[in-house]
């Protein structure tokens, strides 16, 4: 008897534990959110942009197959007071559920960051609970972000892929820009002694042709989406955008570089030697002397030769350790340009402070208060970069080289 009842109330517990999914949706009842866009309307309320993916027209055919004739993506757009009522009244245009759970990118407008900053849009999406903090967060410069996630792209039919496959590459191969993610931002945000960089991105060609699927059928499109340098914070506020070539000696600080190429003078001839590097480790010191920081900046670089439109001996280890002097000093340059680009804007976005802070607390106590406007300004970096050529290709001389010795 006694066994009956334990079990009778073993089933009657598990009644309403394995009671089924409360908040189970079909599929079909889903619209699945790719990307999010919000830029500053003209009487200050939020415009969001919803890109939403069209199954029919992208099963098996995102990177090939059959497809669809129409375009892969919708897009909404709503208006709102805040991010909350923006998601609302876009909800209020579908047929569907929006469902947050796999977009991969959140797109802000520059000018929403630079007057009203990241918490207005980032505080609510990282609260939501549908919504991923590893979604990844590019700004929109010189344009909209409605007009970054509407235009039609013919490679990757989804845009918001286009995007995130382009600042993967662009990060890798070239390492003028960094992805980061929301709970990245928000870390920068908060940490002491440490601003935000976001990649920024932007449309080049014509925006209105762009977002027709006719841009799809023309082998060079009429408007094209391309990673657009860095942009740089001071809290949450953008002050600054920096180019391609110029975010390198950012990201080399940072340690993020996976290749790139260092083009080298030789002579009077500028450009002539592509150095390719292969791998990358900087590392960041700190102490404090008679009072005052002082950073220390350490490049360890090995490469090959990619290139070389000079007549040179690359058997000659005077040349090769000439090449990798000139290669040094050109990191070093733009390690220089960076740190004094940011000093001037007054915001330490390479995270000096912090370095302070988790090594030397006591100093930092001290130096916390106005570290971006008084301290940081007038710190003291010691860079040093130690590179060297580990191959040279296929072939080790240049043919300019062989065609000169042979007409000797």
């Amino acid at each position: 008897m006694r066994r009956k009842i334990v079990l009778s109330l073993f089933l009657i517990i598990h009644m309403f534990i394995l009671s089924g999914c409360w908040s189970n949706n079909e599929l079909t009842d889903l619209a699945f959110v790719m990307a999010v866009g919000f830029d500053k309307g003209e009487d200050g309320k939020l415009v969001g942009t919803f890109q939403i993916v069209n199954p029919g027209n992208v099963a098996g055919g995102v990177e090939g197959g059959s497809m669809g004739q129409g375009p892969a993506v919708t897009v909404y757009k709503a208006t709102g007071k805040n991010i909350y009522e923006v998601t609302r009244q876009a909800s209020s245009k579908l047929s569907r559920i929006l469902y947050y759970s796999h977009p991969n990118l959140v797109v802000i407008e520059d000018k929403l960051a630079k007057e009203e900053g990241l918490y207005r849009v980032l505080d609510a999406l990282d609260r939501d609970i549908q919504f991923r903090n590893t979604a990844k967060v590019v700004i929109a410069h010189e344009t909209k972000a409605e007009d970054i996630l509407k235009i039609t792209t013919p490679i990757d039919k989804i845009p918001a892929n286009k995007i995130m496959k382009a600042l993967d590459f662009s990060e890798k191969l070239w390492g003028g820009h960094v992805t980061v993610n929301i709970r990245e931002v928000l870390e920068s945000l908060t940490v002491p002694g440490k601003e935000a960089i976001i990649p920024a991105f932007k449309v080049t060609g014509n925006v209105k042709e762009g977002k027709n699927i006719g841009n799809l059928d023309n082998t060079e499109p009429k408007a094209e989406l391309s990673a657009d340098g860095l942009a740089i914070f001071k809290g949450d506020n953008m002050i600054d955008w920096v180019d391609k070539r110029k975010a390198r000696g950012i990201v080399w600080t940072l340690d993020k570089i996976k290749e790139t190429n260092v083009p080298v003078d030789w002579g009077d001839k500028k450009d002539v030697i592509s150095y390719q590097v292969i791998r990358e480790k900087t590392k960041v010191t700190s102490d404090v002397s008679k009072g005052e920081p002082v950073l220390s900046i350490l490049i360890r670089v090995k490469g090959n030769i990619g290139e070389v439109d000079v007549p040179i001996n690359l058997k000659d280890r005077y040349v090769r350790n000439e090449i990798d002097k000139k290669v040094e000093k050109k990191i070093k340059q733009q390690v220089h340009a960076s740190i004094k680009h940011a000093q001037s804007n007054q915001s330490d976005i390479f995270g000096f402070g912090e370095n302070i802070y988790r090594n030397h607390p006591q100093a930092w106590d001290r130096l916390q208060k106005n570290w971006n406007e008084e301290h940081f300004p007038e710190l003291k970096v010691k860079i040093s970069v130690d590179a060297s050529i580990m191959r040279t290709g296929l072939k080790n001389n240049p043919y300019l080289y062989q065609m000169k010795n042979n007409s000797e």
